[in-house]
């Protein structure tokens, strides 16, 4: 059995053992606990903030930059669809059921065997950290973005996400916005007060038809939405606000803050973001990493989908086995053929940059 063979066997294993104990978001304590034990079964030295696990290579030189490899082992809850046990991670014509078996277990025990690949081996050009990460699913704050402190320098990272190990080289970013707009109450029937919908629907207006400078070469421009709005208390009382939400879908032409930034510069409405951590990500396509893929007959594109690539400062590419296509979707699936050829791919496009 060559070394890719035994290791596409390990990873399935422990992508079977890992579906069958349930991985929440915030309840992920026992697929932790597994992957930790796993890691330390095969000479790994591991380090662990809450159900985050991270370790790096056996030989890691700080002389040298390091690539991050990142997936998440927390999942969603089961669809209301399912037929089949979500825990049962049987193999049937070459799929591989269970609930997290697609988003994101093929591409996480891929990466883990890609690490173990490396782990060993001296003389490499780049070190590796592997994390393995909680909380993906709900963009929480005691996952990834917990440990990156932790985890010191990096040069780029790989995202395990399915794409079919195809290319995404840019990621859009988000940003929910609540946005008041103030006017005055008054009696309808009376030439009194400010009608808060009125000033509102002015900003809403901008919102609709602004087109931001820059444009993004994968993803075009912004598109902002407004999705949600709210006013007034009875039919004859002028309302003296509207509140209203837009969701703002940021290209990597600019981060979060300056989109914010220019938003209040032309809107009367208040403005209050819920977060800005959840920002547009890229690499350029002439990277090394992003040249091997193509060399081995990957295309590039832009995600639509946000992952905890949006939570990383640094070039990083997502890529992974499995269709996002099959993400939270009842009877949840991988072909373990997907799993073998996520493996094979990996080494090779790090191999070639090593």
């Amino acid at each position: 059995m060559t070394e890719t063979s035994n290791l596409f066997q390990l990873a399935v294993t422990l992508l079977q053992q890992l579906i069958s104990i349930p991985s929440f978001s915030k309840e992920e304590d026992r697929t932790a606990d597994l992957i930790n034990e796993f890691l330390e079964s095969h000479g790994v030295t591991t380090y662990r903030k809450l159900n985050n696990i991270w370790a790096w290579n056996k030989h890691f030189d700080p002389a040298k930059e390091t690539i991050l490899l990142n997936s998440h082992h927390d999942t969603v809850k089961p669809n209301s669809g399912y037929t089949r046990d979500p825990y049962d991670a049987k193999i049937e014509d070459g799929k591989l059921y269970g609930l997290g078996s697609n988003d994101a277990g093929g591409c996480l025990v891929s990466l883990i065997a890609v690490f173990l690949y490396f782990h060993d081996k001296e003389n490499l050009k780049y070190n590796f950290c592997l994390a393995t990460t909680a909380e993906e699913e709900i963009s929480g704050v005691n996952g990834l973005e917990l440990i990156i402190p932790e985890l010191g320098q990096l040069s780029f990272g790989i995202v395990g996400e399915p794409t079919l190990m195809q290319l995404a080289i840019a990621e859009r970013g988000l940003m929910v916005l609540d946005c008041t707009a103030h006017g005055r109450a008054g009696h309808a029937a009376r030439e009194e007060g400010e009608n808060a919908i009125y000033k509102a629907l002015t900003d809403i207006e901008w919102f609709r038809s602004f087109k931001f400078p820059k444009e993004s070469e994968v993803f075009g421009p912004i598109k902002m939405s407004v999705t949600i709005i709210n006013a007034g208390s009875q039919h004859n009382v002028v309302p003296a606000s509207c509140v209203y939400t837009v969701d703002v879908r940021v290209t990597d032409a600019y981060r979060n803050e300056e989109v914010l930034e220019i938003i209040r510069e032309h809107v009367a409405s208040d403005v209050k973001p819920r977060s800005i951590r959840l920002k547009p990500s890229s690499i350029p396509k002439e990277h090394p990493i992003v040249q091997a893929g193509i060399a081995l007959g990957r295309t590039t594109y832009g995600s639509p989908t946000t992952s905890d690539q949006s939570l990383l400062d640094i070039p990083s590419i997502k890529v992974g086995p499995g269709d996002s296509a099959r993400s939270h979707t009842a009877d949840e699936f991988v072909y373990v053929d997907e799993i073998r050829e996520g493996i094979e791919l990996y080494i090779k496009m790090l191999e070639s940059i090593n």
